[in-house]
């Protein structure tokens, strides 16, 4: 696609439609056209998000109504930041009119109908579309991403663990069972939105956890886990809320495919692990290999398109503990989503997120 892209964010006013537009107005090579918000529409987008009001283009920008006509005719490429079983509504349509679509919902994300219906417990709106659309992990599908007509934008807890999984389930490094998740997010993981669990005095000095023991983003992990492992994985997963605003911070429990029962053995597989995830990230641009003793930290990824990866062997336990960090809202969202519109129009992949 010829530079500057024009593109429209239908939700914008929620945290990750926010973010979106914070990296769009940014962006070299995009231009915002729209946005819209059925809450907000009418409303000057410098006013209702005034951290924006010295940008240029966001004084012009008014929050609209979502109509599917009028965005196909003022933008190429539509970012949804929409609630599932919302988000199809609008991709539908859009597909129709043209527009490449980057749904930041889960409702593209799975494959089977079924798994989506047992985890969200209502039909898929749009089944036909589950085996066309690409899984948006611009690590792992880069290239399918490329010529993608509709991107599924993976969530931020899978995010934070098939990174640091997948290459080691690649390699053969780790069984493919008995796989444990412990993963903590700040509260804007929960949208914004007015709901008591989610109040500053509940949430404040407090950590709980949450959508146990069978969380919706299990469904995409372990397809995704899956798909790697050529054989069905399961996964124990349990996600936290924490007071703080963004980030997650993710703690992995996993068993090396070989038992290292001496110090020469687990140096050796030591030295493996450390190949296999150079191998896999050294190159990458928003994956931070810790491969001294410092360990991932939240403070340190916020606001940033960067997932940091960290690990560790046990010799008591005979496990490999993996951490990561990230931004939920950016590279466990929008960052990542703008990654791959960058993949998409053949822009360079850091344009806009550094």
């Amino acid at each position: 696609m010829k530079s500057p892209v024009k593109v429209a964010i239908v939700g914008a006013s929620g945290y990750s439609g926010e973010e979106l537009v914070r990296l769009l107005l940014q962006h070299p090579h995009a231009e915002l056209t729209t946005v819209t918000s059925r809450q907000q529409a009418g409303q000057p987008l410098a006013k209702v998000f005034p951290k924006f009001a010295s940008h240029q283009r966001a004084q012009s920008l008014r929050f609209a109504d979502p109509n599917v006509d009028s965005i196909a005719q003022q933008a190429e490429v539509v970012f949804l930041a929409l609630p599932h079983g919302v988000a199809a509504e609008f991709a539908v349509p859009l597909l129709q009119h043209g527009c490449r679509v980057i749904d930041l919902s889960a409702d593209f994300r799975l494959r089977n109908a079924a798994t989506y219906q047992e985890f969200y417990a209502h039909e898929h709106p749009a089944p036909e579309l589950l085996t066309k659309a690409v899984y948006g992990l611009p690590e792992y599908y880069r290239e399918e991403i490329k010529s993608a007509k509709l991107i599924a934008s993976p969530g931020c807890y899978p995010t934070s663990i098939l990174l640091p999984i997948l290459p080691l389930l690649r390699e053969g490094i780790i069984k493919p069972n008995g796989i444990i998740a412990d993963s903590l997010s700040g509260v804007s993981g929960a949208g914004r939105k007015a709901d008591v669990d989610y109040l500053f005095a509940e949430c404040n000095e407090s950590a709980r956890a949450y959508g146990f023991p069978k969380h919706r983003h299990l469904s995409e992990i372990e397809q995704e886990l899956s798909k790697v492992a050529g054989t069905t994985v399961t996964i124990q997963f349990t996600p936290h809320l924490i007071p703080v605003n963004r980030g997650i911070l993710t703690t992995l429990y996993l068993a090396p495919a070989k038992h290292f029962n001496n110090a020469v053995e687990m140096k050796a597989l030591g030295e493996q692990i450390t190949a296999c995830y150079k191998t896999a990230y050294a190159h990458e641009p928003f994956v931070r290999l810790l491969d001294d003793q410092s360990l991932p930290d939240t403070k340190n990824v916020t606001g940033t398109n960067c997932i940091e990866i960290a690990w560790r062997l046990d010799a008591r336990t005979g496990r490999l503990i993996v951490l990561s960090a990230e931004d939920n809202i950016v590279k466990g969202a929008s960052g990542q989503a703008v990654q791959s519109f960058n993949i998409l129009c053949g822009f360079p992949e850091t344009s806009g997120l550094i």
